[in-house]
């Protein structure tokens, strides 16, 4: 019988899961291709692009509210069981709330450990390929900024209609490394290359060190050699840098096993610490929203609406989002340790959730 019980439980709470992640593909899918089409409006491409590169962005979408998710779907399934009096016939059974809280919240850690190893690897690839697509439409934009296996791609405009191509090897703490700059007329005609070993870009003004300048003259290349060189960019290093703060991006399998060449490619240290521990918090997360949610169903077994409890749950969902979005805000202000920020709110909310749990235990 207990076998029986725990299977009831489990595939009827994953069945209430699937439907809910449905319904928010549903409504991704809505609002994002508006932001799509709208991106679109102006490039000659078939209708059916917009829509495929929406179909593969919303899974990583649905990653980043999935707590939410859950504490939506483990809500309606024990409304829905204490509404059909499942609920009392599971504690004639001798399941307490506790014990049925335990099975479901167990079954959200596991699930947010399978979906780190498994299901986030194969969004980071797909969201990836969103973004190559992106870029590759977007070669007609003003302001351009890349980074692929070649290295670093800027493409800006400056005075005089003419345009800025910038490539480096690769990024190195505040410098580009292997930098080549080409300055080109409304034409697209070559105006001068710039060729320089390292460029400071902290700040916009950049300063090219060992820089070789050609320009073409009457038909033939006039070189100048100098040892410091001075160009304005509407980039610096903090601004690209936070253009490569995506984390949809990076896996969780990347973080734990490739660190180090992350590290090399020029991703930030601590952005990258902060992404891991985000990414790590997440089966937690999904434990305590199966805890949040208990707490609001199971104080009673009076049949209730159920709108009424979804409602008090949006709102919880709204203070906990802005509450954590804070702590994070805090974190990367320097008002407090980065870590600390992130599982600052993990920590709050386990203490309230662990004495919610105490009392629904009791009834």
């Amino acid at each position: 019988m207990n076998k029986i019980i725990f299977n009831y439980l489990l595939i009827n709470f994953l069945k209430t899961f699937l439907i809910f992640i449905s319904v928010f593909y549903c409504f991704g899918l809505i609002l994002n291709l508006f932001e799509e089409i709208e991106f679109f409006k102006n490039i000659n491409v078939s209708f059916f692009v917009p829509i495929i590169l929406t179909g593969i962005h919303v899974p990583s979408m649905i990653i980043e509210v999935l707590p939410f998710i859950v504490f939506f779907s483990s809500l309606w399934f024990m409304l829905k069981m204490r509404n059909s009096t499942d609920l009392l016939t599971l504690k004639v059974f001798g399941y307490s709330n506790f014990k049925i809280f335990a099975i479901l919240a167990l079954t959200s850690f596991v699930l947010g450990w399978f979906i780190l190893i498994v299901i986030n690897p194969i969004t980071s690839s797909i969201f990836k390929y969103y973004e190559k697509t992106k870029s590759n439409y977007s070669r007609d934009i003003d302001h351009l900024v890349t980074f692929n296996k070649n290295g670093l791609w800027i493409k800006e405009n400056i005075k005089q209609n003419q345009k800025r191509i910038i490539t480096a090897s690769k990024p190195q703490g505040q410098n580009l490394i292997d930098v080549t700059i080409f300055q080109l007329n409304e034409n697209f005609t070559l105006v001068e290359k710039i060729v320089s070993k390292k460029v400071n870009i902290e700040r916009n003004e950049w300063v090219l060190e060992n820089v070789t300048i050609s320009r073409p003259k009457e038909g033939i290349m006039k070189i100048e050699k100098l040892e410091t060189y001075k160009i304005y960019s509407i980039y610096n290093h903090e601004k690209i840098n936070s253009l490569f703060k995506d984390i949809n991006t990076i896996s969780f399998l990347d973080l734990v096993l490739s660190k180090k060449n992350l590290t090399d490619k020029g991703y930030n240290k601590i952005f990258l610490n902060e992404s891991l521990h985000t990414m790590i918090t997440l089966p937690f997360f999904l434990l305590l929203m199966t805890g949040l949610a208990a707490i609001l169903s199971m104080s009673t077994l009076k049949k209730t609406e159920n709108i009424k409890f979804l409602v008090i749950g949006i709102i919880v969902s709204i203070i906990i989002f802005y509450l954590n979005d804070l702590s994070i805000a805090l974190g990367q202000t320097d008002r407090i340790p980065i870590l600390l920020s992130i599982w600052a709110p993990l920590i709050a909310l386990s203490l309230f959730i662990l004495i919610g749990l105490l009392q629904i235990n009791e009834k």
